[in-house]
């Protein structure tokens, strides 16, 4: 599998400035979301993997990011472990970062298991970014981090997550600080020694789109980290709460959309599904970069 010496956030940063698009292309896929043109009755996974290779193809000029949610083709069995594998790899071999949705949460020996499944040259299911659940500390971070430093990739951590129920833990108060901002602290301090030429740090944080005033927090606690921001467009964030995650050159932040990217053939003839989709990026690059008022 392929390795780097570069940063991961480096080549994320220098993809999103060759497009001039931040913006990720979710591909959580489920079965139901296939425009009726795929039949699924004869081989399900096949038509998931046919539907997101056809999407790449239609975006990978527009898009410099893929992420996939490992929970939507764990459910397909192994047939859709292996779509979830062979997704990222054609992304990749198509010039796209990847970045593998897992949200990753343990320790020890098998915290090492799990980053030797999507880092390193053995890997089972290579992507240039995960998520994880910073939850048990340092502990089920440090066995990525070392696989970031020796192969070049990078992680996202678990800040200011985009769901409703969020801060029922993340808002709690300890010392007169949020939850979430002492994980974001610590989340800078762990990444210290991966900042790369940009100035940003191959272990960033995800952040929702959806809470724009703790992001704007976030980001002046936080200028070296990252963001991977969910919760823009079928979650119910605009273009508008965005601004908050960018610093001032318009860096610092990737934007994700899934379900408004997936199914934007809805709104069209659906035997144009690839084109709808890419028009929809397009789209949604431009109110993004409108809106924030960035040159990347």
């Amino acid at each position: 599998m392929t390795t780097y010496t570069e940063k991961a956030i480096d080549r994320l940063i220098d993809k999103i400035e060759r497009l001039g698009n931040p913006t990720a292309l979710g591909l959580d896929m489920r079965v139901e979301y296939l425009p009726p043109s795929f039949d699924v009755t004869k081989d399900a996974t096949k038509a998931v993997y046919d539907f997101n290779r056809a999407l790449i193809d239609a975006t990978l000029d527009v898009v410099p990011c893929v992420k996939a949610q490992v929970a939507c083709y764990e459910m397909l069995g192994l047939a859709g472990m292996k779509v979830f594998r062979d997704t990222l790899l054609y992304a990749r071999e198509r010039g796209m970062i990847t970045i593998a949705d897992v949200k990753r949460n343990d320790i020890g020996a098998t915290a090492e298991a799990y980053a030797a499944a999507y880092f390193g040259p053995d890997a089972a299911f290579p992507a240039d970014f995960v998520t994880l659940n910073p939850y048990l500390g340092i502990d089920g971070i440090a066995p990525f981090l070392a696989r970031c430093e020796l192969y070049g990739n990078g992680v996202f951590s678990l800040v200011r997550t985009s769901n409703k129920s969020a801060g029922d833990f993340q808002d709690l108060k300890i010392d007169g600080r949020r939850l979430y901002e002492i994980v974001g602290e610590k989340t800078g301090e762990w990444g210290k020694d991966l900042i790369g030429s940009h100035g940003y740090s191959s272990l960033g944080a995800v952040v929702g789109a959806t809470w724009p005033e703790e992001s704007k927090k976030l980001r002046t606690a936080l200028p070296h980290t990252f963001f991977l921001v969910p919760g823009y467009g079928a979650q119910g964030a605009t273009a508008k709460d965005l601004s908050g995650c960018f610093d001032a050159q318009g860096r610092g932040a990737v934007i994700n959309a899934s379900r408004s990217l997936l199914l934007a053939y809805k709104k069209r003839d659906a035997s144009d599904f690839a084109a709808a989709t890419r028009d929809e990026a397009v789209r949604m690059r431009d109110e993004i970069r409108k809106e924030i008022n960035i040159k990347c």
